[in-house]
């Protein structure tokens, strides 16, 4: 629950600018689409998706452990990653099983970015059901585990000799596409006010400078 008065003292430290660059951010996120990033050991790979994520509203990103950790290079996200809802899967050996099983139950179906003689090509994907799009390591692609449990096949189409792309730029494809037709779509794509209001009070204080001895301060005032 958050505390409406605590909130608008925090407010008091930002700029009419940032509040309202906050707000405007926030009524083009969505959970319509989600990302899973299996077993993904290069951090400017799993960086580079996370930017990606943000830049075409997509808030949360989950990343699977198995094998690897899933690392942050900074200079790539360039502050993406304090913006997105990040989920790690690491308890065990079961983490990808964790992770699928946990989206369906939130409605997802699950789309495996792979080259597969079921896949469906990017310009003719059905942006209206919610999807998870599980994107694994460009040399091994995503786990049997992921292709056998998938509910669809997703890929670019690709007319030269190569027949793989870097795991960040398909990302950046797939998601430009898919955003751009959600949005010229009649889905109802946008965060609920109680989600906005949520990541709106995370935000806000991610921004504030010592912002755990400023909230304290706050309720110490409180009780003289």
């Amino acid at each position: 629950m958050i505390d409406e008065k605590l909130l608008n003292y925090f407010e008091g430290y930002l700029t009419d600018k940032r509040k309202t660059l906050f707000k405007k951010v926030l009524e083009n996120r969505t959970r319509h689409f989600t990302v899973v990033l299996e077993d993904i050991f290069q951090p400017h790979n799993a960086s580079a998706v996370i930017r990606t994520a943000d830049i075409f509203g997509v808030q949360d990103v989950h990343a699977i452990e198995n094998k690897y950790s899933n690392r942050v290079s900074r200079h790539v996200a360039k502050g993406s990653q304090k913006w997105i809802t990040s989920r790690r899967y690491k308890a065990d050996g079961d983490n990808t099983k964790i992770c699928l099983d946990n989206l369906r139950k939130k409605g997802y179906q699950i789309i495996a970015t792979t080259p597969h003689n079921d896949s469906c090509l990017l310009q003719d994907f059905d942006v209206t059901k919610k999807s998870a799009f599980v994107f694994g390591v460009e040399a091994e692609g995503v786990s049997d585990y992921v292709k056998e449990q998938a509910d669809g096949f997703l890929k670019i189409p690709m007319v030269g000799f190569t027949e793989s792309l870097n795991i960040s730029v398909a990302a950046a494809i797939i998601l430009q596409d898919i955003t751009t037709k959600l949005r010229n779509s009649d889905v109802d794509w946008q965060l609920s006010d109680e989600e906005k209001n949520v990541l709106y009070y995370n935000w806000v204080r991610k921004t504030i400078k010592n912002v755990d001895k400023i909230e304290k301060h706050y309720y110490q005032n409180l009780e003289v």
